[in-house]
């Protein structure tokens, strides 16, 4: 089989399969996980703006998918999570900002492939999605580097975390920040609304049994890039040819069980 048209798009499942379960984990150990369904559905409305604008839409994506989670840290309350009504605010958020972008798609006169926003277009993959892609983890890593403990801290006790003086809104703004860019990066590979499961299945199944974060975070990026590879080697054997997105959607599903049987 000729490497040369499937190498690249390889590359980018790899590295969004490595950068999609580290923020998923780091997300899950905070109990906000569900903040990346809302972002991976409030970017439409940005994607829309920023092709009008002729812009690069991976910006406006980012910048309309934190707006969204602003809104709805606003009107949730982000400091005592599982309280009541929080659910309702996140999931009316999510259902607004995504009938937004699907509004400004016909009120702008625009023509978007929404099959391939939503569940990814990965054999389509370019120098510049490998290019984000590599950005977006190398912003992540940094972030855990310049902050690990802060998020450990943040992770286990919130509510020591902020007694003791900790920048939580900043400590979550920066990951607010950083699942933006994950999504809109992840957006090629699997779309907005499968990265969810990238994020979610690898980091499940790392936390079980795992010792500290960094074990956690390491055993998500892991499995994560061992799956991405896996479902886009097994979309483009002979006689399979399927759509990689859906089918590492459906791998991250496979998972579950395990993960749910990892979990103390």
């Amino acid at each position: 089989m000729d490497s040369a048209w499937w190498m690249l798009p390889l590359l980018v499942a790899l590295v969004v399969g490595c950068l999609c379960p580290l923020t998923g984990t780091l997300l899950l150990l905070q109990r906000r996980l569900f903040l990346a369904n809302l972002v991976s559905h409030a970017v439409l409305p940005g994607l829309a703006l920023a092709l009008a604008l002729r812009l690069d839409p991976g910006f406006g994506g980012v910048v309309s998918g934190v707006a969204g989670a602003l809104v709805a840290e606003r009107f949730s309350r982000p400091e005592r999570p599982g309280q009541a009504g929080d659910e309702a605010v996140l999931n009316t958020v999510l259902a607004g900002f995504l009938g937004l972008g699907v509004l400004l798609i016909p009120l702008l006169g625009l023509r978007v492939d929404l099959e391939a926003v939503l569940f990814g277009d990965l054999l389509a993959a370019t120098g510049w999605d490998l290019l984000r892609s590599l950005g977006a983890l190398a912003v992540l890593l940094s972030l855990l580097g310049w902050r690990y403990r802060q998020y450990v801290y943040l992770g286990v006790d919130p509510l020591g975390a902020a007694s003791a003086g900790l920048p939580v809104r900043r400590l979550r703004l920066l990951l607010t920040l950083a699942t933006a860019f994950t999504v809109v990066t992840a957006m090629t590979a699997v779309g907005v609304v499968l990265v969810i499961g990238l994020m979610a299945a690898p980091a499940l199944l790392a936390l079980g049994g795992a010792s500290s974060m960094r074990q956690s975070l390491w055993r998500a990026a892991a499995l994560g890039t061992a799956l991405s590879g896996f479902g886009f080697w097994l979309a483009i054997q002979p006689g399979v040819n399927l759509p990689p997105g859906p089918l590492i959607g459906v791998l991250c599903l496979a998972l579950l069980p395990f993960g749910a049987k990892a979990l103390p």
